[in-house]
């Protein structure tokens, strides 16, 4: 047993769900995101089908299911999303729920991270949003929380660079 955890005083990092869900506003970014994804093969399949009459038919009926296909998933997939994507950030590690059909929990301990960014792409800031990356020593690679307010993000990053400083590093 390692040393501390007899007399009960070693901190536990367990696997758990986190607390914290994502900012409303992820739902509308999602679908966005969504949307211009569909549009990708619909809008050429549609131009083509409105220029090539011989093959017009053959054009506009994939436009028409890709795009049916596209606002359904735009509609449903997001709040699917939001219900199971969770993050909670504790004195001892950050831990992060994702996915939908192949659910992925993550825990990074604070000794573990290296680095703490926050990003804030062209669709995220016209949503009030950010992403915090946790760059960590591990193999599987950095721990992203999308979806939040940009002021929670930001108080997010401040925190865990302060805890992170305050943390001596891992020996194992």
């Amino acid at each position: 047993m390692p040393e501390g955890e007899a007399d009960g005083t070693a901190a536990e990092i367990r696997l758990r769900p986190p607390r914290n869900t994502l900012n409303g506003r992820v739902v509308g970014w999602w679908r966005v995101q969504w949307l211009l994804m569909t549009a990708v093969p619909v809008v050429p399949l549609v131009v083509l089908g409105a220029l090539i009459g011989p093959a017009r038919l053959w054009l506009l009926l994939p436009a028409a299911v890709f795009a049916a296909a596209g606002l359904a998933f735009a509609v449903l997939l997001p709040l699917w999303w939001f219900r199971t994507h969770r993050w909670e950030v504790t004195e001892d590690a950050v831990y992060v729920r994702t996915g939908f059909f192949w659910q992925e929990w993550r825990i990074a301990p604070m000794s573990r991270i290296q680095t703490v960014d926050t990003v804030r792409g062209p669709l995220e800031q016209l949503f009030r949003l950010a992403t915090v990356t946790v760059t960590t020593a591990s193999s599987k690679g950095a721990v992203r929380i999308e979806g939040l307010d940009h002021e929670t993000a930001a108080e997010l990053a401040e925190r865990l660079t302060r805890i992170t400083r305050n943390t001596p590093g891992d020996a194992t």
